[in-house]
């Protein structure tokens, strides 16, 4: 396998803890440094781990023996930070989404080609064997031809339980970019790029009232979108028809349902790596829960800096790394997804279908990984 790709985490708040739990004693990396800017933060994550040391942000692009920044800043940091570690030669692999804006993000990209270095993106989670299972059945033609998809998100709101909500309802928030990535990226996966897009937006308050922690009472200001609704046709000719609300108690809908001419699946969360898969036969009336056959088993977040660095996009699943053999959540894919999240509320705008000028590649099926294989122990590089 070879020496441990050194890399360097910058953003350490709640979301790191996972990325830390699947990084930490991996066998295909190293984490060298951290960084935040909270200083004492950074001090205490580097104490929790062997040889790496807390360093500023700007010390940790610049370091010599970093070969990957795991971006996970806030949203808003997202595009100055990739760009400077871009800038610095580096690779990067960053939380969702890619970036708020579409010009930020193919700036992302096109530094990244220009720099000869490769990008990843979250969600990573396309990569478990729920989005797999899913993608696995559809390809082995169990549905037959893929007609139609839904994807369903609908909550009253992050006020009611995150004492800080205020990104939520800033530009880069919303439930759009808050947790569209993870299904707009599993109907990519599941039915191929999209190629136009029809969309419409609502706001219905101006104001949230903070519902929890020592802020509860407290009103913030909605800048964004707070339903999004829309239709993608993907190239295949199938048709996704996606809702994403912070207006609306809850839902009985399946996260994703997919549609064919011999069959349907309901797929599981998309924010989770696993799941059951259900398929429904035409004529039967039970749904039959189908067993895993791909993804990693059992994985967690930072599994796509693993596939990174493992090259896991190579046609042949072998290991390996660089710009040449990308990991499968890759920087494109995150491009393609991010024109897709801002075409919804500009097709509402303009009142028209908007044409895409993006599309993405989808990477090789994840074989069943179990996840002894996955984290290198006793068998490493035995599976993509």
């Amino acid at each position: 396998m070879g020496e441990p790709t050194s890399i360097g985490l910058i953003g350490l708040g709640v979301i790191s803890e996972q990325y830390l739990d699947t990084l930490r004693e991996h066998p295909a990396v190293r984490i060298a440094a951290v960084a935040d800017l909270r200083a004492e933060r950074a001090a205490e994550v580097a104490a929790s781990l062997d040889h790496a040391r807390a360093l500023s942000v700007d010390a940790l692009l610049a370091a010599d023996d970093i070969d990957v920044v795991v971006n996970l800043t806030i949203p808003a940091a997202h595009a100055d930070i990739a760009r400077a570690a871009i800038a610095a030669g580096k690779r990067v692999f960053g939380e969702k989404p890619l970036a708020t804006t579409l010009d930020d993000a193919k700036q992302i990209v096109a530094d990244a080609e220009a720099a000869g270095v490769e990008i990843g993106s979250a969600p990573d989670t396309v990569l478990g064997t729920g989005i797999q299972t899913a993608r696995a059945a559809v390809e082995s033609g169990l549905i037959g031809t893929p007609t139609a998809a839904t994807a369903t998100w609908v909550s009253a709101g992050h006020e009611h339980w995150h004492p800080n909500p205020d990104f939520y309802y800033r530009e880069g928030g919303g439930p759009l970019f808050d947790m569209g990535p993870y299904y707009l990226t599993s109907l990519v996966h599941l039915l191929g790029p999209v190629v136009s897009v029809t969309g419409d937006v609502s706001r219905r308050r101006s104001e949230r009232v903070i519902g929890s922690g020592p802020r509860a009472g407290e009103s913030i200001a909605v800048e964004v979108d707070t339903h999004v609704t829309g239709t993608l046709r993907h190239a295949s000719g199938a048709l996704s028809t996606v809702t994403f609300s912070f207006d609306a108690a809850g839902s009985t809908a399946s996260p994703i349902e997919v549609h064919g001419e011999a069959g349907s699946l309901a797929v599981p969360d998309p924010n989770n790596f696993d799941g059951v898969v259900r398929h429904l036969a035409p004529g039967a009336r039970d749904w039959v829960e189908l067993p895993p056959t791909a993804g990693y088993v059992a994985a967690g977040r930072g599994i796509g800096v693993i596939d990174m660095v493992r090259g896991g996009a190579k046609p042949d699943g072998a290991a390996g790394g660089g710009a040449s053999s990308p990991g499968r959540a890759s920087g494109a894919m995150a491009l393609h997804v991010t024109e897709i999240m801002t075409a919804l509320p500009l097709s509402a705008r303009e009142g028209r279908r908007i044409v895409l000028e993006t599309t993405a590649l989808v990477p090789p099926l994840v074989p069943l990984t179990p996840v002894e294989v996955w984290r290198g122990f006793p068998a490493r590089g035995a599976a993509g």
